[in-house]
């Protein structure tokens, strides 16, 4: 899957792009007005923290970095300034930190005694975290609320948009509208190569641009390290780094709603908090991390588990939009459950699941084979991208050749495999990539040798 450490599926249609798509840099950095921008707290109560937990993570971050500034140490930890800056003054005085140095503007550079060391190796023991502080869960699930993907009906317009760089037909795109607008989730299936993955991923832009996450919550004593980058797309903000603390609440990142891919390494536990005993840190679920875009589950049916036990496992998420999850301690907590969740298969529903479950997945959509017209279309924007000279003589070749006369199906990754593998002969040989019926005869006996 594409989270917990191993890489993403390849998307078969990746390459075949209309044309290329310039970044939206209005998407960049929030707008002014941002209404879901977390804004900056100025007191412990209004950052939900407790004294407790601002002193663990000073004395945790000093015996990590080995010495910082007061305003350093709050931007860094996105920590209230007042409060940070008289815990600061108070340990002085406990002779816990002292003044390695003074700095600007009335600040000074704090360092730990033996004394502060011995007592942040201690808070280690309990928990190795050190990074922006958390939040509390219960804002987190306000937040979420906010920014629900149950509120975004996308109409017709947007779903264009959001597949402008991908060959997609009408049909598909109206199959497609009312299914992601039901919020239920949904089946893809078809044979495989023919960008099923690609789709699910570009779902997620028909939902809106972007959404604000935790870098970490904090509940019942627990830290969940939330912001993960294998799956959470951070989006860069254009505004100075000097002025970035005014502006809002920096234990909160700005990332693109995302989209999580799992697939048949997928097991029961990566749908659970998992607890690491060494750091004493806790990982969130998968559908935990997808909230606010899009979970799809790739290969569905090829998983380590079977179809109905998934299934079962998301019965009243799906249908109450709330997850139960359980803490180390043994405690459940309720959190959202607030994404589409797609699943993208090779097989057939009905040969997976029985029609009580596939009552609760109401939207089963096939991808088709693509046309030989939208096949040959698919070939010229590959060619493009790779920039091999099309040669409609060549293609009329290997479709005859290779697709008619042997009753191959065709299928959307192929124009792209086969082209690279004429691109990665021209590259050793030292020659310009050519279509020609030699080159396509090359590359079908190497990529259909056990099809």
């Amino acid at each position: 899957m594409a989270t917990h450490g191993s890489e993403p599926k390849a998307d078969p249609l990746e390459m075949f792009r209309k044309q290329p798509v310039s970044a939206d840099k209005t998407a960049s950095a929030p707008p002014p007005d941002d209404p879901h921008r977390p804004p900056k707290p100025d007191t412990l109560e209004e950052a939900g923290i407790s004294d407790a937990l601002l002193e663990s993570l000073v004395f945790k971050y000093l015996l990590a970095v080995g010495s910082s500034t007061g305003r350093a140490m709050t931007k860094e930890l996105g920590l209230p300034g007042r409060p940070t800056l008289e815990l600061l003054s108070a340990l002085k005085s406990q002779q816990m930190v002292y003044y390695r140095d003074t700095a600007a503007m009335g600040d000074f550079k704090y360092m730990l005694t033996e004394a502060g060391r011995d007592r942040a190796k201690r808070y280690f023991e309990e928990c190795t975290y050190v990074g922006p502080c958390p939040v509390p869960l219960a804002h987190y699930i306000e937040l979420v609320e906010r920014q629900t993907v149950a509120t975004e009906h996308p109409d017709s317009s947007r779903l264009e948009y959001a597949f402008r760089d991908l060959l997609i037909s009408r049909a598909m795109l109206d199959k497609l509208g009312p299914a992601i607008n039901s919020g239920r989730g949904l089946f893809l299936y078809g044979y495989p190569g023919n960008g099923k993955t690609s789709i699910a991923e570009r779902i997620t832009a028909s939902f809106g641009t972007h959404i604000w996450i935790p870098y970490a919550i904090f509940v019942d004593g627990e830290i969940i390290k939330f912001y993960d980058p294998e799956c959470h797309q951070a989006l860069e903000d254009d505004t100075p780094i000097v002025t970035m603390s005014d502006r809002y609440d920096l234990r909160w990142i700005r990332i693109k709603r995302p989209t999580v891919v799992a697939g048949g390494e997928l097991t029961m536990e990566a749908l659970e908090l998992q607890y690491n005993t060494f750091s004493k840190i806790t990982e969130p679920s998968l559908q935990l991390k997808s909230n606010g875009g899009t979970l799809v589950i790739d290969d569905f049916g090829r998983q380590r588990m079977r179809p109905d036990e998934l299934l079962n496992r998301w019965i009243v998420p799906l249908e109450k939009r709330v997850d139960f999850l359980t803490l180390a301690n043994g405690k459940k907590i309720q959190v959202p459950f607030d994404q589409l969740i797609i699943f993208s298969t090779n097989l057939e529903p009905r040969d997976l699941v029985d029609e009580a479950f596939l009552r609760r997945i109401p939207y089963k959509i096939n991808v088709p084979d693509p046309s030989e017209e939208a096949f040959r279309k698919l070939m010229i924007m590959v060619s493009e991208g790779l920039g091999v000279a099309h040669n409609e003589d060549a293609v009329n070749y290997l479709i005859d050749t290779h697709y008619r006369k042997t009753e191959r199906p065709f299928r959307c990754c192929h124009p792209r495999d086969l082209l690279l593998q004429i691109v990665n002969r021209a590259t050793y040989v030292r020659d310009e990539p050519r279509m020609t019926p030699e080159a396509f005869d090359r590359a079908v006996d190497n990529y259909f040798a056990v099809f």
